[in-house]
């Protein structure tokens, strides 16, 4: 289900100041277990996080079960630490007979500043699958 917004809402207008005009699929807080010893976020928790947002999106439009296939392309622009609000948006970008392409974006609103950063993109790949684990048509709509 989908975050609504309440514009009217200076709480809500805060939370979203700087990010993408989007409802995220995902929007989780970094905790001190997710980082090393610098502080910093591990890449793999991240990237959980967005397979996570892509397959929400990819279970939405299979109207069903999905598995992550491909991780295409990964990129780390900023690190992520503790503390920091994080909001993953997905956007499916091609579809298939069974398969659907997922363009992810990952943005902070940083814990002391607030201030908004894109932290990682990539695009990851699922295929709708029935109950048996076997692939699946994507439906038209």
């Amino acid at each position: 289900m989908s975050e609504t917004r309440n514009p009217d809402s200076p709480a809500a207008a805060r939370l979203d100041e700087g990010l993408p005009d989007l409802d995220p699929a995902i929007r989780t807080l970094a905790m001190p277990a997710d980082a090393n010893a610098n502080g910093d976020i591990f890449g793999g928790w991240l990237m959980a996080q967005m397979d996570i947002a892509g397959a929400v999106a990819a279970i939405r439009r299979a109207q069903g079960r999905v598995a992550t296939v491909a991780v295409d392309a990964m990129t780390f622009h900023r690190p992520v630490m503790i503390g920091d609000l994080l909001s993953c948006y997905a956007t499916i970008v091609k579809i298939g007979r069974s398969s659907m392409a997922v363009d992810i974006e990952s943005w902070v609103q940083r814990r002391h500043t607030g201030k908004a950063e894109k932290v990682t993109q990539g695009r990851f790949t699922y295929v709708a699958i029935d109950e048996t684990g076997r692939p699946r048509p994507v439906p038209k709509e």
